[in-house]
């Protein structure tokens, strides 16, 4: 295995831009590249992606309390309550932002004008709604368009990074605080003080919520949930918080502080939106489904928490060997995000392996075919990191 990127590859793989899946740090204006942000996305993509599979399908099959225990967190739960997989994506929202800080200042010392870069971000926005309509409708049923589904991750990306870069390029760090402050706010007073027509104010039920009535007002097509869609219109708003939070978490990293200081504003921040979260769920429920503002500050705490974690142990103590599993995903977070939904991999799994895990009892063959569809989606990512081919938008 090799050695996680050399000097020559970080110059390669330098953020333009255009391009937010990756950030380097130069705060005495040098290059360095965050190897720590490359390994906390790649551990989030994976996830995302369903690499997590194998560790579901073990439930009940090990007899080990623990086991089961990890299974469960890697799932959601039906309506209120949190599970660590509620956490993934609000935790790629909130790279988005770190990434976000780095490449728009790189944009800018280029001598990028605002109004180029507000360009760029936002052809990037509508690629990545259209990546991700592709995504969730494939096949897409073009003579039905009452069934195509309009909300997705990508999109949700593409939106947050696009308005965070309008906020980032024109408001300071502590009006940034401010927006993402005030828009929970202003989406906690919304639940809970608009009337939805047949169920009234303050109704946070799966089917009398404002989000739900909203999204069956005004975002044709097919809903996910069918009385809403949890990728829908307002929902957006709250997402876009994390990114923003994870511009402000750039923002210290870009300082030419001592990192004893980083790491101490990060952890203090991490706790004070975990503080806040766990504080507002007693009124505003933790839902990942209304992307409550309870929800939002739990998962932004817990964000600044685990980049932290990586910071220090990749960038700051230089124990990187075990980061390049992840390292090799995040580099292509886009490639294994269309792979697994578009290659059936535990298809080959089962024609490559079956062999080997056949004398198994019969239920443990989904778990061994899911884990060697691991095996063999990181080697596919492996070859392209070899190759130098790193999918961008």
């Amino acid at each position: 295995m090799n050695p996680p990127l050399t000097q020559k590859k970080e110059d390669r793989l330098d953020v333009s831009s255009e391009n937010f899946s990756s950030a380097t740090h130069s705060p005495k204006g040098t290059s360095k590249r965050l190897l720590s942000l490359d390994a906390l996305r790649g551990f989030d993509m994976l996830l995302i992606s369903g690499g997590g599979t194998f560790l579901v399908l073990l439930k009940g099959k090990t007899g080990l309390a623990a086991v089961d225990w990890v299974a469960d967190q890697l799932t959601h739960p039906a309506w209120n309550g949190f599970t660590f997989y509620d956490f993934i994506f609000p935790l790629f929202l909130f790279i988005a932002g770190v990434s976000l800080t780095f490449s728009l200042n790189k944009g800018l010392s280029m001598g990028l004008a605002k109004k180029e870069l507000y360009k760029k971000t936002f052809v990037r926005m509508l690629i990545l709604i259209g990546l991700g309509i592709i995504y969730k409708n494939s096949p897409i049923p073009f003579f039905e368009p009452s069934q195509i589904r309009l909300g997705s991750v990508l999109g949700r990306i593409g939106f947050a990074t696009f308005m965070a870069t309008l906020l980032y390029l024109n408001f300071d760090f502590v009006k940034r605080l401010g927006t993402a402050v005030g828009i929970l706010l202003l989406y906690y007073a919304a639940l809970f003080l608009v009337p939805v027509p047949g169920y009234g104010a303050g109704d946070l039920s799966f089917e009398g919520n404002l989000v739900g009535w909203f999204d069956r007002t005004f975002l044709p097509g097919r809903l996910l949930q069918g009385t809403y869609d949890e990728l829908g219109l307002l929902t957006q708003f709250p997402a876009l918080c994390l990114t923003l939070f994870g511009t402000l978490a750039g923002d210290i990293l870009a300082k030419a502080w001592q990192d004893s200081r980083k790491i101490q504003l990060l952890l203090l921040a991490g706790v004070i939106g975990i503080g806040l979260g766990l504080l507002w769920s007693l009124h505003f429920p933790i839902n990942k489904h209304l992307w409550s503002s309870s929800f939002i500050m739990l998962t932004a705490g817990m964000a600044f928490i685990f980049l932290v974690m990586f910071y220090v142990v990749i960038d700051v103590w230089k124990i990187r060997k075990w980061a390049f599993f992840f390292q090799v995903i995040g580099l292509n977070s886009l490639t294994i995000y269309f792979a697994y939904s578009f290659i059936n991999f535990r298809y080959t799994s089962g024609k490559l392996f079956s062999g080997l895990y056949a004398p198994m009892p019969t239920d443990w063959h989904p778990v061994m075919e899911a884990l060697g569809a691991l095996m063999l989606v990181w080697l596919f990512l492996y070859i392209l990191y070899r190759l130098k081919i790193f999918v961008k938008v």
